[in-house]
């Protein structure tokens, strides 16, 4: 079997792209794989076709050869548009490869060891009391055991830091009442924190209502300052879902800057590298909780890994039940009571629906910018 061609859709959903893969070989079969919409998301496509001409001709069988060929081929270590490009390409071989031999990808990565995959969700809200409201709504009609919402009020950066920690405290203290002590609350100020003695402060404030994580209390980029925060934090310490391959998270483990790491399948580099990063991280006594904002089939990317992981924690998850993520595949996977349920279908068990691409090509987009009182960029 020979790969004979690789095909990219960016798709509009109405708040970004998504970014989905599949590849064609000359027996028919075909694998899926989604690569992460870092923006330029356009630029992520143009990667992947440009990888698409190094790969024709090659078995897709050899997932290992093929990675090491697209990462050293590529001479420089690749950034957030180079690994998203080897993520979806790779998450799409071992598609192909459970279709080829007629097994899941949870089979080819190890076998199972946990039969359903526990799920979390951010409730939104513009307001305390709003986010409050939708959490209990969805443990009350979905069963989620947990929820993750951002603890910094909407205008941090317009705020005095000591006005932003005390709505920070009531907005926890909301949450707890609400939800009681049955329900997890992981918190993510989405690296919006330059100076560490302010994320310490953030991670005192919030200690006392026992959250499952405080995610990216940092930027991530100094990982020296993110293990100083460790080290002062009476709360786990999460982070991981902007560094690439093991060579990265090997020195954040090293630093013993994190209790759970988060890496994204669609951008860390694929099903064979997330795998390694997690051997990693159990060796340790690290958890994970892998980053997954993206579609339906990230989804059911993260769902496989996570089966065959034993150091798993929980899984970021967005309800597929309604359009658009609904209408992107043709059987999202199911949840019940706060869990996602396995197929036993081969590859990853579901298939796209091109027809929805179709009507919602690509739009440009961009993350929203914020802004200091004194005119500079805030941190996001």
């Amino acid at each position: 079997m020979k790969i004979t061609g690789i095909e990219t859709y960016l798709v509009d959903v109405g708040t970004r792209n998504l970014c989905f893969v599949e590849v064609y070989t000359d027996e028919g079969l075909t694998g899926i794989g989604e690569a992460y919409s870092v923006g330029p998301d356009q630029a992520t496509a143009e990667t992947i076709n440009y990888f698409a001409e190094w790969l024709r001709g090659m078995d897709p069988l050899d997932i290992e050869g093929i990675w090491q060929k697209l990462y050293l081929g590529s001479r420089f270590p690749g950034g957030s548009v180079v690994n998203s490009a080897i993520s979806g390409i790779d998450q799409a071989l071992w598609d192909l490869k459970g279709k080829a031999f007629g097994v899941p990808v949870y089979q080819l990565l190890g076998g199972r060891c946990r039969e359903r995959i526990r799920v979390y969700q951010n409730p939104g809200g513009r307001t305390p009391a709003e986010t409050a409201e939708n959490a209990q709504r969805l443990v009350e009609e979905y069963g989620f055991t947990a929820i993750k919402t951002n603890p910094l009020p909407p205008d941090v950066h317009q705020l005095p830091w000591l006005k932003a920690l005390a709505a920070v405290e009531r907005k926890l203290a909301l949450l707890r009442e609400a939800l009681g002590e049955e329900i997890d609350i992981a918190l993510d100020p989405h690296a919006q924190l330059l100076e560490p003695a302010k994320a310490v402060d953030l991670c005192q404030v919030v200690a006392p209502f026992r959250p499952l994580f405080v995610e990216e209390p940092l930027r991530p980029e100094n990982m020296e300052a993110m293990a100083g925060v460790r080290a002062k934090a009476r709360v786990p310490i999460a982070t991981g879902e902007m560094l690439y391959t093991k060579w990265e998270f090997r020195d954040l483990l090293r630093l013993q800057a994190v209790d759970i790491i988060q890496p994204d399948v669609c951008c860390c580099g694929g099903l064979t590298e997330i795998k390694k990063i997690a051997a990693l991280a159990e060796a340790e006594y690290v958890t994970i909780a892998p980053h997954n904002p993206m579609g339906p089939l990230a989804t059911a990317v993260n769902a496989q890994f996570v089966a065959t992981v034993p150091n798993f924690l929980i899984l970021e998850y967005t309800l597929d039940v309604a359009p658009p993520r609904s209408e992107l595949v043709q059987e999202p996977y199911r949840m019940v009571d706060g869990y996602l349920e396995l197929p036993n279908k081969p590859g990853l068990g579901i298939e796209l629906n091109h027809a929805y691409f179709e009507k919602h090509p690509y739009k440009p987009w961009h993350r929203s910018f914020r802004y200091k009182p004194d005119g500079s960029m805030g941190f996001i």
